[in-house]
């Protein structure tokens, strides 16, 4: 099995194979393209040399019997001039005849071009017009040279006739040399430049990767437990945003594992003392350590810490079939004024305990039909309720408000009192968190209730949201969506709870119906109203 490979070598190698691939490709362009740069020039350089002697044959040319005629004053200043024009372009100048056959050379006494006529095919060509190639001219030279032909053109009575050729040759090895040599430099300096652009490329490389290898021995600290880890930031681009992302995953982890372990630890107390304090006072009973006369009261006790065993097991029932995807709805139509109102009634002994002045009945007068799953609604406006109660100050408030809107149905259950702090209101919706005011009033808490509340109105497509003012109130505001066809009771009642305690029950034309003592005795008669 082979090793896998880092992807820091694996950009590497691919990054470098990129430059080195486009070395190779612009290399072989530029030799490409220098080359065929300089056989144009030599092409240019020597056609137009050739034609400049051609031009001047012709006019020192005489036809003899059709034949072209030189002189010999004309060959000695001809070879002269082709012997200037020659050196200056680096290359050889012959004139031959027609038939190929060597005339006048630039180079004088060490002449080659006389030893062997050129070969009747390249004088062909020429016939037509100026050529250039590649050749030997017959094995004249021993390796090939450029050639360039420019036919003499002379006058033959009424026309012209082509009477010989003027060739103009240069070594083609020196641009062979020339070409390589730019292939050397060009190699030397693509070897300089990959070399540092290697070294950048693995500076960059290393920069690049250094946080996702933070960011691997970080994820193995956290998988080892060690949620304290965190990777730093360095850049703004992706790379950036993925460290973000991580140390906000890192800080959510070590969230949810501190409200773990703290849920283990309540959830051990809160089950231990119960079964406890149960488990002690059924012995006490049983072996008679405690008296008969003060057994019914430590039978309340047991009951009451059997009822807070109930609560606990009940919510955290609720919240795994939360987890696990669950929990379901029984939809049907039910009135919520109802609910709230038969809820509020479970609490009628501790509101008249603190003395809390109950406001905003009235909204619930009229039957305020909704679409959703009694028990679960129930649920929700019990822990809302027991909230309030549970924290609302000695002889303030509960202030409740249903509001029957064209689109939804909006319940506002607020209460007076501490409320709570801005940088704690926005977690309360959070499993397992508990305020700090709640961890000193509610003993009993383990902060689900609200997660719980939140999840059951989101799976009925609303929503719950909180306000709250330090020192002077909370508000808990939920809504469900409005179905359509939903109609109210027969008469509006309103209600007014004083601060004695007693409450007006008034119809939406302003008649007094009654002035109950007990929230109790105000539902029972606006209910016999209704009817």
């Amino acid at each position: 099995m082979t090793g896998k490979k880092s992807l820091f070598a694996q950009y590497l190698i691919i990054s470098l194979v990129i430059v080195l691939v486009s070395f190779i490709i612009l290399g072989t362009m530029l030799v490409f393209f220098v080359a065929r740069y300089s056989d144009n020039e030599k092409k240019d350089l020597l056609i137009e040399n050739a034609t400049q002697v051609a031009d001047l044959v012709s006019e020192k040319t005489v036809m003899v019997n059709n034949s072209v005629y030189i002189g010999k004053s004309e060959t000695s200043w001809l070879s002269s001039v082709m012997q200037t024009i020659a050196g200056s372009i680096q290359a050889d100048i012959f004139i031959t005849d027609e038939k190929g056959k060597t005339l006048v050379c630039s180079d004088g006494s060490g002449c080659v071009h006389n030893k062997t006529l050129i070969p009747q095919d390249i004088c062909s060509k020429a016939m037509d017009g100026s050529i250039f190639i590649r050749s030997t001219l017959g094995n004249i030279y021993d390796s090939a040279h450029y050639v360039a032909a420019v036919p003499i053109v002379a006058e033959a009575g009424v026309s012209t006739k082509t009477v010989g050729f003027v060739f103009a040759t240069t070594d083609s090895i020196s641009y062979s040399d020339f070409t390589g040599e730019i292939t050397k430099i060009f190699f030397y300096a693509a070897i300089a430049t990959f070399a540092i652009v290697a070294c950048m490329i693995w500076f960059f490389s290393y920069t690049m990767i250094k946080p996702l290898r933070q960011m691997a021995v970080a994820a193995r600290k956290l998988a080892n437990d060690d949620f304290s880890v965190r990777v730093p930031v360095t850049s703004n681009n992706e790379i950036g945003t993925l460290a973000k992302a991580f140390n906000e995953m890192a800080n959510s982890l070590s969230i949810s594992e501190t409200t773990r372990r703290n849920f283990i630890a309540n959830v051990s107390h809160e089950l231990k003392t119960p079964m406890t304090t149960i488990a002690g006072f059924i012995d006490g009973i049983l072996d008679g350590t405690i008296p008969p006369q003060k057994q019914k009261q430590y039978l309340h006790i047991v009951s009451t810490e059997v009822k807070r065993l109930s609560r606990l097991v009940a919510s955290m029932l609720s919240l795994s079939r939360i987890d696990n995807g669950e929990l379901r709805l029984k939809k049907q139509r039910f009135n919520l004024s109802e609910v709230i109102i038969s809820t509020l009634l479970t609490f009628e002994q501790k509101i008249e305990e603190r003395h809390i002045d109950i406001r905003g009945l009235e909204s619930c007068g009229s039957a305020v039909n909704v679409d959703g799953d009694p028990d679960l609604i129930h649920q929700v406006v019990y822990n809302l309720f027991e909230n309030a109660v549970k924290f609302v100050d000695v002889g303030g408030y509960i202030q409740v408000t249903l509001t029957d809107m064209a689109d939804r149905t909006v319940l506002e259950i607020k209460n007076s009192g501490h409320g709570i702090e801005p940088e704690e209101l926005v977690h309360i919706f959070e499993r397992f968190y508990k305020t700090d005011k709640s961890r000193s009033q509610d003993k009993n808490g383990m902060g689900l209730g609200l997660y719980i509340v939140k999840t059951i109105m989101r799976l009925h497509g609303g929503d719950i949201t909180a306000q709250s003012v330090v020192d002077e109130y909370c508000s808990f505001t939920l809504w469900l969506p409005k179905e359509k066809g939903q109609s109210g009771s027969k008469y509006n009642l309103f209600s007014n709870r004083k601060k004695d305690n007693r409450a007006t029950i008034v119809s939406s034309d302003g008649t007094i119906i009654s002035t109950a003592a007990t929230v109790e005795e105000e539902i029972e008669d606006a209910e016999e109203y209704d009817e």
